[in-house]
């Protein structure tokens, strides 16, 4: 073996226990990058949802027009340019939370063609317990013209699926694919618009379990062959 001054020998020591026992402490500088945008992804994550949510309490109340960004930001604890960064203005805030709550209530009530009255009453169930929802989709309707493609794809999947069933005969094909899931939906929120003259002409009474049997009954006669 050849000879090796003592210092050296030492060195090469160190070298090689440090090669097969990394120290406990020493972090990897790109590791320690990659925790901190993680965290930093994250913090974001956390920002974006709280704004939303603070959105929504506010677009349900006021509608687009009458919304506050001040307000927004305010019940999100979060600084008000965020919005601008993470959404761009307020429409595009407004069209954010639409879309969310259309996911959430797509993913909530699936459409199943072959028992409408059935996806009649979970729709009406739905959205009798959040009537903050429907009011939200009220100003939709009222204040912007624009859909989501989520949106859009999701009733274009219903009036086809509602389309074929009518073609092989499992549904009366007396009215429109498009028309019937249009009425499906009116006999769902009918009573949620009503007026309050037409609520107090109503008998006394009228319960909830009432008008949900009473949806599931609508939507069964005009989607049964027999009716038509």
């Amino acid at each position: 073996m050849p000879w090796v001054p003592r210092r050296h020998a030492n060195y090469l020591d160190r070298e090689q226990h440090s090669t097969q026992v990394p120290h406990p402490f020493r972090y990897d500088r790109r590791m320690m990058d990659e925790v901190a945008v993680s965290s930093k992804q994250l913090q974001s994550q956390a920002t974006k949802r709280r704004l939303i949510n603070a959105a929504f309490e506010e677009f349900q109340l006021y509608g687009l027009a009458g919304a506050r960004v001040d307000r927004i930001a305010e019940r999100a604890r979060s600084n008000k340019r965020l919005i601008y960064i993470y959404f761009g203005d307020k429409a595009q805030l407004f069209d954010a939370v639409v879309v969310r709550d259309v996911e959430a209530m797509i993913d909530a009530v699936p459409f199943v063609v072959g028992d409408l009255p059935g996806y009649a009453v979970e729709l009406f169930d739905y959205l009798e317990d959040r009537p903050e929802v429907l009011r939200l989709f009220a100003w939709r309707n009222l204040e912007r013209t624009h859909t989501s493609e989520v949106e859009q794809a999701s009733y274009s999947d219903k009036v086809a699926e509602i389309a074929e069933a009518q073609r092989v005969g499992r549904l009366d094909a007396g009215l429109p694919a498009f028309q019937v899931l249009s009425f499906i939906l009116g006999v769902v929120g009918s009573w949620m618009i009503a007026s309050d003259a037409l609520r107090r002409a109503a008998c006394e009474g009228v319960t909830r379990d009432h008008r949900r049997e009473d949806v599931r009954v609508a939507v069964t006669r005009f989607t049964t062959r027999s009716t038509f």
